[in-house]
């Protein structure tokens, strides 16, 4: 029999907490084995080794008395190396979104979420993945391309090494571009290193995404 997943939840509010607790127990392969209202007391908890219970994930709320979530995730991370977090909170605010994720949460969830979305949320992160409520992963999204810097040509490409990787992206080989350019296939082989040289790539798939994301390839 598979064992089950291990959850702890750390959440201020007790009718929540039931909520939750009641929502897990129809999931045969999840079980919450220990609940706190506080982080400090989660922490100590973890502090006898004998007796401890070590969870699988931890569900964890943002708005605790005392610590708040984002304070307890590196310090739940350090007792847990192994242990992921999913933040389940009711706050959508976009800095909280962000210092949840770069504090470790592998996941980020909004307390309206439906149960069946919770427990497949807890699965998927289990699974290596992360779980994000979709208007909160449309944001991350949104804000990782604004972060993320546009990729640079640092020597530009020749006109011959332009029409090389052109008919690259087209599917021709490399006597079909010898051909077509009137070149030796010697040549065309000094253009395609030069153009992997100049993108920083490693193989034709690679420079034709590379020249993609520069917008070397002209409009058609």
């Amino acid at each position: 029999m598979k064992r089950k997943i291990k959850i702890m939840m750390v959440e201020d509010h007790p009718e929540y907490r039931e909520t939750i607790a009641l929502a897990l127990e129809k999931e045969k392969d999840i079980e919450l084995i220990s609940q706190f209202g506080t982080a400090e007391q989660a922490l100590r908890s973890l502090q006898d080794m004998s007796t401890r219970k070590v969870p699988d994930l931890i569900l964890l709320d943002l708005n605790l008395p005392g610590m708040s979530g984002i304070e307890a995730i590196p310090c739940l991370s350090q007792n847990l190396p192994d242990t992921k977090i999913i933040v389940l909170t009711q706050s959508n605010s976009e800095a909280d979104v962000l210092a949840a994720i770069r504090a470790g949460a592998s996941g980020y969830l909004l307390k309206g979420t439906k149960r069946i979305q919770i427990a497949d949320g807890i699965r998927i992160v289990m699974n290596g993945g992360a779980s994000l409520d979709p208007n909160i992963a449309e944001y991350i999204l949104t804000t990782l391309k604004h972060l993320q810097p546009k990729p640079t040509l640092e020597m530009a490409l020749s006109d011959r090494e332009m029409q090389t990787l052109i008919l690259i992206s087209e599917g021709y080989v490399k006597k079909e571009i010898a051909d077509r350019l009137g070149v030796s296939p010697y040549t065309v082989a000094s253009f395609i290193k030069r153009i992997y040289e100049k993108l920083n790539v490693p193989n034709a798939p690679s420079a034709v995404n590379k020249a993609h994301l520069l917008g070397l390839f002209p409009n058609r």
